[in-house]
């Protein structure tokens, strides 16, 4: 009998990502599950956290972790003009 090998895919959203926006920048892998869990984030941000390769690491803000998380630099306006 052959065992199967189950690979959990790490999925961002908006959402789940600013659940770590007030993290304790920088954090390692275990601190930021540490505090999803602390804070009540959903269940698919700590299986997020748990599924980084991590090298003992780390991180100094969310981008490392999930590079597409919109930053001010996104936004096309100026916030000087209003």
């Amino acid at each position: 009998m052959q065992k199967l090998k189950l690979q959990t895919q790490m999925y961002w959203t908006l959402e789940l990502a600013s659940y770590l926006s007030d993290a304790p920048w920088p954090a390692t892998k275990d601190e930021l599950i540490d505090y999803a869990i602390r804070t009540g984030a959903p269940l698919e941000v700590v299986e997020n956290l748990q599924a980084i390769e991590d090298e003992g690491d780390s991180y100094d803000s969310i981008e490392e972790i999930w590079p597409d998380y919109p930053t001010d630099e996104d936004y096309l306006w100026n916030e000087d003009e209003y």
